[in-house]
């Protein structure tokens, strides 16, 4: 049995069919979008993550169709998404209010690095899925903008095993071992790493839990 079989059993049997993500699929298809977005299960896990963060204010840097930010919008938080290209950020706007979450969903287009730092905080959580060559830029402009306790989850960051290689210097690779080591020197952070597998291969994320003080 393969590991998109395993994934295909719990999504029917713990996600209820929802057109409005359907939605999104089809629109970044039609719209030559690239199929980057997280999975259904890795969808919910985020929203669950929001929902027990009790966050009322989440920042994400990617949106590309805003199918990650409709499960984030759903824990009832308003979400700031930050996505580089005006087209797909003008396919997320169509998709998100379609959704019906467009009025608490606020889309800054722009190079994220350029635009975090004009961002408002604070943030209850933060998820970085964005160019992951930058992804440590974005974790050094987030912790500016979020409160103690919120929680910071960085995505792909396993990269089929290649994190670990370190004769691997894929700038991708390269860039998600830098956002590691940057957590991992962070006297504010207290993290884990996780690896994944499923229809999205064998990857991996990095959660952070902002320590008070």
């Amino acid at each position: 049995m393969s590991e998109a079989a395993v994934d295909e059993y719990l999504a029917q049997h713990l996600l209820p069919a929802d057109d409005a993500f359907d939605a999104i699929l089809q629109a970044a298809r039609e719209a030559g979008l690239p199929p980057a977005d997280v999975s259904p299960l890795q969808g919910r896990l985020l929203e669950l993550l929001a929902r027990m963060q009790q966050a009322e204010r989440i920042l994400e840097v990617g949106t590309l169709a805003g199918y990650s930010t409709l499960w984030l919008a759903r824990s009832g938080a308003r979400v700031v998404t930050l996505e580089i290209d005006p087209r797909h950020a003008e396919v997320a706007r169509a998709n998100l209010d379609r959704a019906g979450v467009g009025d608490g969903v606020e889309i800054v287009v722009g190079p994220a690095l350029e635009t975090l730092p004009g961002v408002e905080g604070p943030f209850d959580l933060v998820f970085i899925d964005a160019d992951k060559q930058s992804s440590a830029g974005y974790l050094a402009l987030a912790l500016e903008k979020v409160r103690p306790g919120a929680l910071i989850v960085v995505d792909n960051i396993v990269r089929g095993g290649a994190l670990a290689d370190l004769a691997d210097d894929e700038p991708r690779v390269v860039g998600s071992r830098r956002v590691v080591e940057a957590i991992a020197a962070e006297p504010r952070l207290l993290a884990t790493g996780l690896q994944t597998v499923g229809v999205k291969g064998w990857d991996g994320m990095l959660l952070a839990l902002v320590r008070d003080g």
